[in-house]
């Protein structure tokens, strides 16, 4: 069993670093743009005066970022080459093995233009929606939405969550039923969803609404792609979070009527659409939260063998060394939980991940989240004042990731998953 990284990974984060070195960091560093990641970060990324919305400047920032990192052919890395991307589906470049260690490697490197956990910016990018229309849309909806979506002209939110339900997605009272308008067959929805993530600047909404059935049936929920300027879609508010900016809209829909075009994938089969992505949402993010604990452990190291209180440095103090040494050894066996998961989904269709794999993801993915918040409320111990400062990015790290343990299926529903597997619920059964 080899547990080396391949060679040609190595070398493109030799490649990734020195792009990084060479492009982004000075475009951080130019003028006053690093204002967006230093303690002033909170405020130079917030207008607090128009709802607290992301301010233009530092959109526009990210924006330059991304399009220096598309031209040099890191961007699309995760995308098939017809797309522009380097994923073959073969388990070569591109694939979860590949991701898990870029975002782990870029996570642990700390806060920069590189890679920005808070708004999920990242040089090497993500693309959940555009393997949902890859997989599902019709041969209209993905010529104008995927190359859209490159060329950013269209962003589009995903609407699952609502405001009385969350994690219980087949109870949603978003309705969906039949009607012609102007001699136009379709559907007409009520209803209302929250969290929209990028409502400010979207084109498009994947909105999910119960199309037949009872609550609790996970048949009979179908995904809608609805444009924001559709009469009766009104964004209600932008809810306010641990961490600023916020982008997370509520929204609400009173006879909306789309199209039966607008209908994403097979209708009533709307869930599996919404659950086709998350394995790979779930394995990469956990690799991010892996590497800002990593980058959280190893900075508190360096300050503890610095710090010199009494004249003697604070690594010398077990009460110092054990909680590091505790979280070190969790993040090195997290480390080869997610690679061999990762690699292991690179080794089968998508389709079965869900049935083999679904309960290591679920472990890999609460079990990160929860590491990184601790290490960051570590970190924050260790450096004293100097971690309650904002001079240092601890807390930043700690509200940020403090998310993940409720968005992307909260721990608990994680630990659930895991449980069903572990005591043969529902057909099905693992071994450990």
């Amino acid at each position: 069993m080899n547990f080396a990284l391949p060679p040609d990974l190595e070398a493109y984060l030799a490649r990734l670093d020195a792009f990084i070195d060479k492009e982004i960091t000075p475009l951080q560093h130019q003028n006053d743009n690093n204002r967006f990641f230093d303690h002033r970060r909170e405020h130079a990324r917030t207008n607090w005066d128009a709802g607290g919305l992301p301010r233009k400047e530092w959109e526009s920032l990210l924006s330059s970022a991304v399009t220096l990192a598309d031209n040099a052919g890191f961007y699309r890395l995760s995308l098939p080459p017809s797309y522009g991307g380097q994923n073959t589906g073969s388990g070569g470049s591109g694939g979860n093995l590949w991701m898990a260690v870029i975002r782990e490697h870029l996570a642990a490197k700390g806060l920069g233009l590189f890679n920005d956990l808070q708004t999920e910016h990242s040089v090497v990018g993500n693309f959940p929606d555009i393997i949902m229309l890859r997989d599902f849309g019709t041969e209209a909806q993905k010529h104008e939405l995927i190359q859209g979506r490159l060329d950013r002209r269209v962003r589009i939110t995903f609407g699952l969550t609502e405001p009385l339900h969350g994690s219980d997605a087949t109870h949603m009272a978003t309705r969906a039923v039949p009607e012609t308008r102007d001699g136009v067959e379709g559907w007409c929805i009520d209803g209302a969803k929250k969290w929209q993530t990028g409502m400010h600047h979207a084109t498009h909404c994947f909105i999910f609404a119960r199309t037949e059935g009872r609550d609790g049936d996970a048949r009979g929920i179908t995904c809608f792609i609805v444009p924001p300027d559709t009469p009766g879609f009104k964004i209600e508010s932008y809810e306010w979070t641990l961490n600023m900016p916020t982008d997370h809209a509520t929204i609400s829909l009173t006879s909306v009527f789309v199209p039966s075009t607008s209908i994403l994938g097979p209708l009533h089969h709307g869930l599996s659409i919404a659950q086709a992505f998350v394995h790979e949402n779930r394995i990469r993010q956990a690799a991010s939260s892996l590497g800002a604990a990593i980058y959280c452990i190893n900075s508190s190291l360096t300050y503890a063998n610095t710090r010199r209180p009494f004249g003697t440095p604070l690594s010398h103090n077990q009460g110092i060394q054990f909680p590091l040494v505790e979280l070190a050894t969790r993040a090195s066996m997290l480390r080869q939980l997610i690679r061999k998961t990762a690699s292991e989904m690179d080794s089968m269709p998508h389709v079965e991940v869900e049935k083999k794999l679904a309960m290591e993801v679920s472990m890999c993915n609460y079990f990160a989240n929860r590491l990184c918040c601790e290490a960051a409320d570590r970190a924050i111990q260790v450096h004293g004042g100097n971690g309650y400062s904002r001079e240092y990015p601890f807390e930043h790290i700690w509200r940020h990731h403090r998310r993940y343990r409720i968005t992307e299926g909260s721990e608990e529903i994680q630990m659930r998953k895991v449980a069903a597997h572990l005591f043969g619920f529902g057909g099905r059964k693992a071994k450990l």
